[in-house]
């Protein structure tokens, strides 16, 4: 049985106050990543799918079996759901081993010597059996958990953030081999995540979150590359986010003019806003061009002249900060680019932006 179509409405009413989920999404099996900044309502929809919370109206279906639904009064009880559920602290019991861990529940089942010693041979944890939790890493004690959850051959698995303490390889090493025994299975996944580099490299298709709505979905790269707003746009990693107004626009060149934070900045951006609107402004500092004199001669609208300020070195790139009419832009530079064009902060410098690298938001 698969989650051809997850569909959840709801209210959720708390003890000292309200919040509301709104939502209508299908979950296919794969990975579904939901993606959104602390109190974005992610980890109250796995509730409701796994019957910890129970929404004031609305549907839940897996497969062809409703789970809940208001209009009809069902609401499947949390054990009968048939769903594998992993939350961050991975809930391992101490005093039992990897082996009596993964057979936890499994009393029932005349199988179960059998089912645990596959799975475990799966998540490579095999030789782990006779340990302890206090006695494995945090990465295999992160695979012992998946192999108790996945043992019972859930419908659904839900997950989250179970992984935000380990490192990105053993993190990936870790759902590849998610993904290979899911190409068996073939059940939705759902991650919960505000790491846009856990969106990238588990995700299949992103909901991105906020205040209990999903604003965008789709690949990573069409909700991450082009987010619709501003805190979304902060997630993704924008490092350039500006208050704007529309003071001019140009139907026939497809963009508009741009007063950036009251100031005498202006800059061209996609005809998406008219005259007069309020908007705010995505730069990423990856997509801005530095030179140490005015270039001419090419496509890009947006020449800016400033004055560079300061440069703090990363491990990737350095990041320069440039005060252009008041307004600071951050641009990242490699580090032969700053050693080649000789930077020291107080220089007169030209910034160079696409009008397309300029991404309106709500």
């Amino acid at each position: 049985m698969t989650l051809d179509a997850a569909r959840l409405s709801a209210t959720i009413r708390y003890p000292l106050s309200q919040f509301t989920l709104d939502m209508n999404f299908d979950a296919a099996p794969g990975v579904t990543v939901l993606f959104g900044t602390s109190g974005a309502g992610k980890t109250t929809v796995l509730n409701c799918l796994a019957g910890l919370a129970k929404p004031a109206q609305g549907e839940i279906k897996l497969g062809e079996r409703l789970l809940f639904c208001h209009s009809t009064a069902i609401n499947v009880a949390v054990h009968r759901r048939n769903i594998g559920y992993l939350l961050q602290g991975l809930a391992l019991f101490p005093h039992l081993t990897v082996s009596q861990n993964v057979a936890y529940g499994l009393a029932d089942r005349g199988d179960a010597p059998h089912a645990v010693a596959e799975i475990l041979e799966r998540f490579r944890v095999a030789h782990l059996a006779a340990r302890y939790p206090r006695e494995i890493s945090g990465g295999e004690r992160q695979r012992v958990a998946l192999a108790r959850a996945l043992v019972r051959r859930p419908n659904l698995l839900l997950l989250d953030e179970p992984m935000s303490a380990l490192d990105v390889p053993t993190k990936q090493h870790i759902m590849d081999d998610l993904h290979q025994w899911n190409q068996g299975a073939r059940i939705p996944i759902i991650y919960v995540t505000h790491d846009r580099a856990e969106v990238f490299s588990l995700a299949e298709r992103v909901l991105a979150m906020e205040h209990g709505k999903i604003v965008a979905e789709g690949t990573p790269a069409e909700v991450l590359y082009a987010p619709r707003t501003a805190a979304m746009a902060q997630l993704a990693g924008f490092e350039n986010i500006f208050t704007a107004e529309v003071v001019e626009t140009h139907a026939d060149l497809g963009t508009v003019t741009c007063r950036i934070n009251g100031s005498e900045l202006k800059i061209e951006c996609p005809l998406t806003s008219q005259s007069g609107e309020q908007i705010k402004i995505g730069v990423r500092a990856g997509d801005i061009l530095l030179s140490k004199q005015q270039i001419d001669g090419i496509s890009a609208r947006n020449r800016v002249h400033g004055e560079l300020v300061a440069l703090r070195g990363g491990a990737e790139f350095v990041e320069a900060d440039v005060n252009c009419c008041g307004v600071t832009f951050i641009a990242h530079l490699t580090r032969g680019a700053v050693r080649e064009l000789a930077l020291q902060p107080n220089q007169p410098v030209w910034l160079v932006l696409k009008t397309h690298s300029c991404h309106v938001l709500r």
